[in-house]
């Protein structure tokens, strides 16, 4: 970010030089693939792009041909992509944001990559955001069906959302959020699925930057200081084991790398730990230079070596080398305990499966470049699968999204046909999942099914190498039960399909009866007349009207009271109702300030607003916040951190108000802290007199429950602000014998 700021003060002439120099180091990374030809073709795309945008710049002032350069360097030297992918980036936002069109694109370089640039500029929107709107459903299906045709749309797509992460420095607060949330809901669990772990760490890392800067910097520097005490167990628990490979003639490379700052967080919080407490903030890296034919010999060889020095926990082995990952992943992990009893988690891996962990689905698929479709690899057939969901007509809804995203960052087990074909399915997937997983139609008339040949129900969860038999009936058709146990998103997402065709054939029906009564008033069965009679019936859509009338759960008779104009409808609206109706959407849409202002929400204008503080996440003062609009609860306000903001944010961005807190020390909020410690006589007093006397809070409720000389309590208590809530916090982590002392984070949805 700092080095962007400098930008602003650069003439044009170190500006050009800057560039060039940019230009050059991309030539440099694609050096060992250029062919014959390739660079004239990288020369045009980069004058192009450099003419298209001669006159933007991006927010931290910066020539805007910086960014593009940026992408290409990204998609070339960490996701391992070639010539074609470079010139595509170079290109990726002409066709959005200049005169130049597809068809240009075409003539200039040919068809395979107008194809792409396509590709990329269908979802050029949802990246970068002119967009005052944020992500949509609709727009992740774009990314998704992009995604199905060319892989390297997404990969390029990734690159550039990296590379607006690791400037966001420059951008509002606001959108800082949007940006962030929508790379920790969808970017983050793409880039995990196509097996870019190293990008998927830095965007979860980068996105935590923006949205908790006070844990991250904390983790940062906590990392930073512990940096030469690691470093030095790092090397005492590696002697034995290099010294025995070495005598083993071994070709390899060892090395401890830290954790993700991102990682080490989630571990702070689900376990309830210190920064001081989390032992494994490492894992030690055994790269082996092996032959591909003896690869898998040679990693049990070292895990071997290994497990002869440091005792290891059984059910903390991953083996990868026998049955790769879904996304190609191969690696042998096991946890071990090394000296001073910490664990210590090692991956044993060769030079081949550490390319493609750390390029994913680039080192995986080899592209010819400038051919039609990359060579087959293990990862069609999740592409495949992708396929199928797509090709749904209903996909384009935000369960569907919910429903795929459970397929992105889902553990995976691996179960059997009845004639040994292996399949990859999500952790905890039922036999009724495995059953769409071989056949949507099987699925559809699955019954029930054996496992290790014995008869189980369709909710029947399955375990890694279960054998399974589906068994069907003709006569057998969806339910909407099934929906309460799939889990995984083709299964869910065909479960649907069904149930909205069966619910399509009954509404025929309904259709004909609304058409006869709107005869008999002489009224045509037009687009405003259902839409008048699905605000008058609070439906959602016109199929749920039609299917209601069908079965009995409208009564058109209501229709005398609608007002008729001309060969139009108008539902009877209720005088009563309008007036006892609490603040609407569109008011609150009118109160909302002018772009770049600051709503304040509490203190002197908290009356023009109406707003509630959202349960999800209970916000006091002093807490990051944004405003939500809801449907028919007016403004709510939620934290950044919230467990819902990630979802809110990055679906419905053009319902999110900026919001401050203004001082007010006369309001107190109710908020909770969870305390565990050792169970000492007094423990309570000890508590309360530090909230009442000390602290001078008042205090809804305590209750503490005590086991086995261990005792956990919640305490609910009226604040004013985070500041008096901190202070509550450290003071009641000083009292002898606790051990933790939380803010409660409730997860209901607000």
């Amino acid at each position: 970010m700092d080095e962007n700021i400098e930008l602003y003060n650069k003439s044009a002439e170190e500006e050009k030089n800057l560039i060039l120099r940019q230009y050059r180091a991309l030539l440099r990374a694609l050096k060992q693939r250029i062919k014959k030809g390739d660079k004239g073709l990288i020369r045009r795309a980069f004058e192009i792009s450099a003419e298209a945008h001669s006159d933007m710049r991006r927010k931290s002032g910066e020539p805007y041909i910086l960014h593009p350069i940026a992408v290409a360097q990204i998609v070339v030297e960490e996701i391992g992509l070639g010539v074609t992918s470079a010139i595509c980036a170079l290109l990726h936002d002409v066709v959005e944001d200049t005169e130049i069109t597809l068809e240009d694109i075409e003539l200039e370089f040919g068809k395979n990559f107008a194809k792409i640039i396509d590709g990329l500029t269908k979802i050029a929107n949802v990246v970068d955001g002119n967009a005052e709107t944020s992500l949509q459903a609709e727009n992740f299906r774009k990314i998704l069906m992009a995604l199905a045709e060319d892989p390297r749309v997404i990969l390029i797509k990734l690159a550039d959302r990296l590379h607006n992460m690791r400037t966001l420095g420059s951008m509002s607060r606001d959108k800082q959020l949007k940006i962030c949330s929508e790379t920790t809901y969808i970017y983050a669990p793409l880039a995990h699925r196509l097996g870019l772990y190293e990008i998927k760490s830095e965007l979860e890392d980068l996105a935590l930057k923006y949205t908790q800067p006070e844990a991250y910097s904390s983790i940062a520097n906590g990392l930073k200081e512990t940096k030469r005490e690691r470093t030095r167990y790092i090397n005492e628990f590696i002697k034995p084991i290099k010294d025995e490979l070495i005598k083993n003639n071994f070709k390899f490379d060892i090395y401890g790398r830290p954790k993700s700052i991102n990682s080490i967080w989630n571990k702070i919080r689900t376990k309830h730990v210190s920064f001081e407490e989390v032992y494994d903030l490492f894992a030690i890296r055994i790269v082996l230079d092996s032959d591909y034919e003896k690869e898998k010999e040679e990693c049990w060889k070292v895990y071997s070596i290994i497990t002869n020095f440091y005792k290891p926990s059984p059910e903390r082995l991953r083996d990868w080398v026998s049955v790769p990952k879904g996304n190609g992943y191969e690696a042998l992990h096991t946890t071990v305990m090394g000296p001073g009893g910490r664990w210590v988690e090692v991956q044993i891996k060769t030079e081949r499966m550490n390319a493609i962990a750390e390029k994913g689905l680039a080192a995986h698929w080899k592209y010819k470049e400038g051919a039609e479709k990359p060579q087959e690899n293990k990862l069609d057939a999740w592409l495949q699968h992708l396929r199928e969901i797509l090709n749904n007509p209903d996909t384009d809804t935000l369960d569907f999204l919910q429903d795929f995203k459970l397929d992105l960052f889902t553990e995976e087990m691996y179960v059997y046909t009845p004639k040994g074909d292996m399949r990859v399915m999500p952790k905890g997937a039922t036999a009724l999942d495995f059953a769409f997983d071989i056949h949507s139609e099987l699925g559809a008339r699955c019954i029930g099914a054996k496992v290790n040949y014995k008869l189980v129900p369709l909710s029947h969860a399955l375990k890694s190498g279960d054998q399974i038999e589906v068994i069907t009936s003709s006569k057998q058709k969806p339910s909407e039960d099934w929906l309460n146990f799939v889990i995984s998103a083709k299964a869910k997402s065909r479960i649907k399909y069904y149930l909205k065709e069966e619910k399509r054939k009954v509404a025929e029906d309904g259709k004909e009866i609304v058409k006869r009564k709107l005869d008999h008033l002489g009224l045509p069965l037009s687009q405003h007349n259902i839409n008048e009679l699905c605000l008058h019936y609070k439906k959602q859509s016109p199929l749920d009207v039609y299917y209601s009338v069908a079965v009995g759960n409208i009564d058109l008779k209501e229709l005398k009271e609608f007002t008729i104009t001309g060969d139009k409808l108008q539902h009877p609206v209720k005088i009563q109702e309008v007036k006892t109706t609490i603040t609407t959407n569109e008011e609150i849409q009118k109160q909302k300030p002018a772009k770049g202002a600051e709503l304040i929400i509490f203190g002197e204008s908290s009356d023009k607003i109406l707003y509630k503080l959202a349960q999800c996440c209970q916000p006091i003062p002093g807490d990051d916040v944004f405003g939500f609009i809801t449907s028919g609860e007016g403004l709510k306000i939620h934290r950044s951190d919230c467990p819902n903001a990630a979802r809110l944010l990055s679906h419905y961005g053009h319902r999110v108000v900026k919001t401050k807190w203004a001082k007010n020390k006369e309001i107190s909020f109710l908020s909770g802290v969870r305390i565990t410690g050792l169970d000492d006589v007094g423990v309570i007093k000890k508590i309360t007199n530090i909230i009442s006397d000390s602290l001078n809070m008042n205090m809804r409720s305590i209750s503490i429950d005590s086991s086995e000389g261990i005792f956990e309590g919640t305490i609910m208590v009226y604040v004013h602000d985070k500041e008096e809530f901190d202070l509550l916090c450290q003071q009641l982590a000083t009292l002898e014998g606790v051990m933790t002392v939380q803010r409660i984070e409730e997860t209901q949805e607000g």
